[in-house]
């Protein structure tokens, strides 16, 4: 018998209990498709409120009228850098933060999100694996999904022009950007030394379309809303360049500024369709406060 009522936020899952029992079977009740280590492991890390406060008792008595919260936004340790922003049985999504690479290079193994993260993951579950589904570039700060079974790894992978509904970025570009919105649409390749460019002919590698709609500017610098059609390696950081407008910050792809001591770019939402329950899912990382640091005052 259901005896709860639930109600859910981004942030938050709220059930309003109907009937008397205690808060570990409620959960697991509530949470069918979770296994019972990852109920379980909701209370070890203080994510479960009743009545707004912290409890990790599992046979601590709920009464009818009781509200019982998970909270899903997390925090890793501090010197991570990562919140945990949702987590299920098989998607991860986090707030990656600049300076931070995705995976393992040859230089640097252990300080990465997907390493952290491993480390989270298994930490509740000696037996949960961890998939990267897509990348952000080391100094690129925002949303990021991971899997959490191959299953779901694949079928983002695989169908990810039709599941991903939604991708936004806000990018601090150099320049006083005149036209106010517009497309970007060109082919990139791959140069030997990993540097991505950009070619006006047909076919001439990867197709890349990139909308922008300009949402400030001042005398040397624009605050740009990017949304991208494809996703290709570095596609905005290119097609910024091709602009004239390169990102703050990306010598690579020919900046001359540093104006706040980072890549002025940054994930701001992510949508998507579940891979196992087709619902939308909407995600989203507030702008960090330095890329309004060339208008203050403005």
């Amino acid at each position: 018998m259901v005896n709860f009522k639930s109600k859910r936020s981004k942030e938050n899952t709220v059930f309003e209990v109907t009937e008397a029992e205690e808060l570990l079977p409620f959960l697991l009740q509530s949470f069918n498709n979770r296994s019972r280590n990852s109920v379980k492991s909701l209370l070890t890390r203080g994510q479960v409120y009743v009545n707004e406060r912290a409890q990790t008792q599992h046979n601590y008595g709920l009464k009818p009228g009781d509200k019982v919260m998970i909270r899903w936004v997390t925090t890793l340790p501090k010197e991570t850098g990562i919140t945990v922003i949702y987590e299920d049985e098989d998607v991860l999504i986090i707030d990656k933060p600049s300076g931070l690479l995705t995976i393992a290079t040859d230089k640097e193994r252990e300080r990465t999100a997907y390493h952290q993260l491993t480390t989270y993951i298994k930490n509740q579950d000696a037996r949960q694996r961890l998939f990267i589904v897509h990348r952000l570039d080391k100094e690129t700060s925002g949303v990021m999904m991971f899997a959490k079974s191959m299953r779901a790894k694949e079928r983002m992978q695989n169908e990810w022009r039709e599941r991903v509904t939604k991708r936004t970025y806000i990018a601090l570009v150099e320049g006083r950007v005149s036209q106010k919105q517009g497309t970007i649409t060109s082919w990139l390749q791959e140069t030997k030394t990993h540097r991505m460019y950009s070619s006006k002919k047909t076919g001439d590698g990867q197709k890349a379309i990139t909308h922008y709609k300009v949402l400030r500017t001042s005398g040397h610098y624009s605050l740009l809303e990017v949304h991208l059609e494809t996703g290709r390696k570095n596609q905005i950081r290119v097609h910024m360049q091709e602009m004239g407008h390169p990102i703050v910050g990306d010598k690579l792809y020919g900046a001359k500024t540093k104006a706040i001591g980072r890549l002025g770019l940054h994930a701001a939402v992510l949508a998507f369709k579940h891979p196992k329950t087709n619902q939308i899912k909407s995600f989203e990382s507030p702008v960090p406060e330095v890329f309004f640091k060339p208008f203050k005052g403005r």
